[in-house]
């Protein structure tokens, strides 16, 4: 469709399922095998530990594969701004007019949390690129910018 922008966002998930199962049965088997020969030489209490400590890393892994799910949309046309989201298999669409959009780049309030890009018009906004580096969002916030426009400033797409 011509006039049209679209920007997908997803993050950064290079870890595929088959390699998390290698990595969590490589993981499990060196520190079962540890830990065994630690409860034979009466050191048992290592072993449940051990368990706990896979519990933890299984966990962990299945966080980071639920995020190849997440997505979003930027689709920028001459009229509107429209965001779709995508996450855990909820779906979650939001239009803005283009005319009187604003992106907004928050700076983070202390070093441990990360700034925030939001889109705003008529007292709505919504944050895009949650799960980008601060210096992708940077980015994407400078892309997002000279294709949205300021306020009352619709420049044309490329």
């Amino acid at each position: 469709m011509s006039g049209t922008l679209t920007i997908r966002l997803t993050p950064n998930c290079s870890l595929t399922p088959r390699g998390a199962r290698a990595f969590f049965g490589i993981v499990c088997t060196v520190s079962f095998t540890i830990a065994t020969a630690m409860a034979i030489k009466g050191l048992w209490p290592i072993f449940p530990f051990a368990g706990l400590e896979m519990l933890v890393l299984g966990w962990a892994l299945t966080a980071s594969l639920r995020r190849r799910n997440y997505w979003q949309t930027i689709t920028i046309s001459e009229n509107r701004v429209a965001v779709e989201t995508n996450f855990r298999g909820t779906w979650e669409q939001i239009e803005f007019p283009r005319h009187w959009a604003q992106v907004k780049l928050r700076s983070a309030d202390t070093r441990l949390h990360p700034s925030r890009l939001t889109i705003e018009s008529h007292g709505r906004s919504y944050e895009v690129g949650s799960f980008l580096t601060d210096e992708e969002r940077r980015a994407l916030a400078a892309r997002l910018t000279r294709s949205v426009g300021r306020i009352n400033e619709s420049p044309p797409l490329n």
